[in-house]
């Protein structure tokens, strides 16, 4: 089992950048494929980004290519997202999550076991 946490969110201003951080703890962090989605108020848990647990594989939504990136420290037991150029549709909750050594790395909530509480991103116009 392993429990995430994530930190860093906050209030930005359009154009700015934040960086979140998933922190894990428990079981072995390196053989876990990690993921990132997010959820607005009213709408359904969405794939934002996803890194194979031994990093081969990276995705990232068609929404946020070329303005987040995806990455893991594995000797933390962390994984970031960077999220550059923010948009207010970026606007969310953003959660992370963990699956037990699959690859390529899913997009799909369902195939995740593993969640944390959410850190809230809210970019201003």
């Amino acid at each position: 089992q392993v429990q995430l946490v994530e930190s860093g969110g906050g209030l930005v201003q359009a154009g700015g950048s934040l960086r979140l951080s998933c922190a894990a703890s428990g079981r072995s962090f390196s053989y876990y494929t990690m993921g990132w989605f997010r959820q607005a108020p009213g709408t359904d848990r969405e794939f934002v980004a996803a890194i194979s647990w031994r990093g081969r594989y990276t995705y990232l939504a068609d929404s946020v290519k070329g303005r987040f990136t995806i990455s893991r420290d594995n000797a933390k037991s962390t994984m970031y997202l960077q999220m550059n150029s923010l948009k207010p549709e970026d606007t969310a909750v953003y959660l992370c999550a963990a699956a037990w050594r699959v690859e390529p790395a899913p997009m799909t909530r369902a195939d995740y076991d593993y969640w944390g509480q959410g850190t809230q991103v809210t970019v201003s116009y």
